[in-house]
């Protein structure tokens, strides 16, 4: 097993530190698609690392909490993610939808509120706009429940399929009240204030975290490195992830510990689980 990794900045080791002190004040969030479950071109077919629901189980038990916050449904997290009915993951809740749904291991039930009524008129859209772009051989809808996403990844060009539709999409967007969220070669239409930082913020300040170590991989986590900064500012200690890629450089940026994609993050946990025995 590898050892527990040092965090580059001084703000990561004194998050670390704490973490490591006060374990049952700690929560653990976590980003699902870059984080817990490898980059598929077809997001149904993306599950996570085999090793992640070992190292969560052996993590899970020794912290306050660990929560998943992801942009998919909760649903279909837990599913993908192999969540449901594991032993030792009491303390899981997956917040899908950016947290518009909630997912708690204990009833194994998903809350939500009413979808947004732009995303079905988005959704209705969206095909005829496709097609008067332009297309591009390979783009495609992922239909997400409260959100919709055009990915570009097996798109015989992806990186100009992505930069073609970025302006009729977010025009699309606002005309229906919803923003656009991009990620790695996807472009995701979604109501406004739904954002993991969003997310992370209310589910800290709900479970009172002493201490967060938080992992992601995409531009959709920055809102979330941004609560733990805000709230390392107001004396809460944090550590923030990457889950690195050639893809999206700016968490790496960002970030106290940078490690290799799923594989670097289940090392990770495993670690911190193995230096609370």
């Amino acid at each position: 097993m590898d050892p527990l990794p040092s965090p580059a900045t001084q703000a990561g080791r004194d998050g670390l530190a704490a973490l490591l002190a006060h374990p049952t004040a700690a929560v653990i969030g976590l980003d699902f698609d870059g984080t817990l479950a490898p980059i598929v071109d077809d997001p149904e077919r993306a599950r996570a690392h085999p090793a992640a629901v070992a190292a969560l189980t052996a993590l899970a038990p020794k912290v306050a909490h660990v929560a998943v916050i992801t942009g998919r449904p909760a649903g279909v997290a837990v599913r993908y993610g192999g969540f449901a009915g594991v032993p030792g993951l009491d303390h899981l809740t997956v917040l899908g939808h950016y947290g518009a749904e909630r997912w708690d291991a204990t009833t194994g039930t998903v809350t939500a509120p009413a979808p947004h009524p732009g995303v079905a008129a988005v959704r209705a859209e969206l095909p005829g706009l496709l097609d008067r772009v332009g297309a591009w051989q390979g783009t495609w809808i992922e239909e997400k429940g409260r959100a919709v996403a055009v990915h570009t990844r097996r798109a015989q060009d992806p990186q100009a399929a992505y930069e073609a539709l970025r302006a009729p999409l977010a025009e699309l967007a606002t005309r229906h009240g919803l923003i656009v969220e991009p990620g790695r070669m996807v472009l995701e239409l979604r109501p406004p204030g739904m954002d993991k930082g969003v997310a992370l913020g209310e589910y800290l300040r709900e479970t009172g975290a002493g201490s967060v170590l938080y992992a992601g991989d995409d531009l959709g986590d920055l809102p979330a490195y941004a609560a733990v900064d805000k709230l390392r500012s107001e004396g809460t200690p944090g550590v923030l992830v990457c889950s690195g890629s050639t893809e999206v450089t700016e968490l790496a940026e960002r970030a106290d510990l940078v490690v290799d994609g799923p594989e670097g993050v289940v090392g990770l946990l495993t670690a911190l689980a193995a230096q609370l025995d």
